[in-house]
């Protein structure tokens, strides 16, 4: 029988595995809007990317969301660790978050063509998955020190560590694989081949830099936590299943073909090594002070929160969905027609 320890981390990882693919897919097509337009080829994708971001730019943060409100409400521990740990790191995340929303609101109030608005926009692309990935690099260990019931982080050790340095790369390269990946079929169901070409060029570029930046992680966490790697490569079937997945969705984009099954492939490459990731940490949230066991909630909160969660999730894939069905896939829309 499954503990609602157990039950919990798992829901909270699916929630930020939603995050991880529909975050992506904004924060890249910021950047890729920016660069186009010091490129001089806005006119070739940026109608696309805002006819895509117009309709779901104020779900995005959901799954984040939950995940933030879900990891201390079932784990309080989690907030009194990383909350002093984070401050600033944290707090600059929410800070570009603050801009990147202000941008969709002066966007919406006619300010598209203002180049500091978009240089903003495409910049907090990268920034913020930058700042995020810290939270997966404290979580292994030796980051963080506690002393006289003080919490604090050993910033000079952060900054030189390099499984540090190799999280923040893999973040952003992945966003912007993921994102063109996205963008590419997006193009395609628009029947934008000027867009469509772009696009899957960009996907095939971005392809070998993350998968070089995944191995280079995984090494660099080999020399960090023996642990972690120990138990990774126990589940070689699912990073093989992710590298094979990878193979396929670049070999789809090469041939210029299937591009929806290409990035279902690309889903199915992160969802495989996202969670051979997360079932290699257990059992511990933050290496040495909190494990699944020790840092939860009593169990009827437990419960509780897990019947909500589940709720919660069984009501926003849905709706998100139905957003996408109403708005992106939906053909006239599309093709900008609507």
């Amino acid at each position: 029988m499954i503990s609602y320890e157990l039950a919990g981390i798992s829901v909270l990882w699916i929630f930020l595995y939603g995050y991880l693919i529909v975050a992506s897919i904004d924060f890249g097509a910021g950047f890729f809007a920016l660069y186009a337009r010091l490129t001089k080829q806005d006119h070739l994708i940026n109608r696309l990317i805002s006819r895509y971001l117009s309709p779901v730019w104020e779900i995005t943060n959901v799954f984040f969301v939950f995940f933030f409100v879900g990891i201390i409400g079932f784990f309080p521990d989690t907030a009194y660790y990383y909350g002093s740990a984070l401050l600033v790191p944290g707090s600059i995340a929410v800070i570009l978050l603050a801009i990147r929303g202000s941008f969709y609101a002066f966007q919406n109030y006619g300010s598209k063509q203002n180049i500091i608005y978009l240089f903003l926009y495409g910049a907090t692309g990268l920034l913020i998955p930058a700042s995020l990935s810290v939270a997966l690099t404290l979580s292994e260990g030796g980051f963080i020190i506690e002393n006289s019931g003080t919490v604090t982080l050993a910033y000079w050790t952060l900054l030189t560590s390099p499984l540090s340095w190799s999280i923040v790369a893999l973040a952003i390269v992945s966003v912007l694989f993921i994102s063109s990946s996205f963008l590419a079929y997006y193009a395609s169901k628009a029947e934008d081949q000027p867009a469509l070409k772009l696009m899957r060029t960009y996907a095939l570029f971005w392809s070998i830099p993350t998968i070089i930046a995944a191995f280079t992680a995984f090494v660099f966490l080999s020399q960090h936590n023996e642990r972690h790697f120990h138990n990774m490569m126990d589940l070689w079937w699912l990073l093989g299943s992710s590298v094979a997945f990878f193979m396929i969705a670049t070999w789809l984009l090469y041939y210029g073909r299937l591009y929806g099954l290409a990035f279902i492939f690309v889903m199915l490459q992160f969802l495989c090594a996202f969670f051979a990731y997360g079932i290699g940490q257990y059992p511990y949230i933050l290496d040495p002070y909190i494990t699944i066991q020790s840092g939860a909630t009593n169990e009827s909160m437990g419960i509780a929160l897990v019947v909500a969660f589940i709720g919660g999730l069984c009501l926003l894939v849905p709706s998100l969905i139905l957003v996408f069905r109403l708005f992106l896939f939906d053909a006239e829309y599309v093709k900008g027609k609507k």
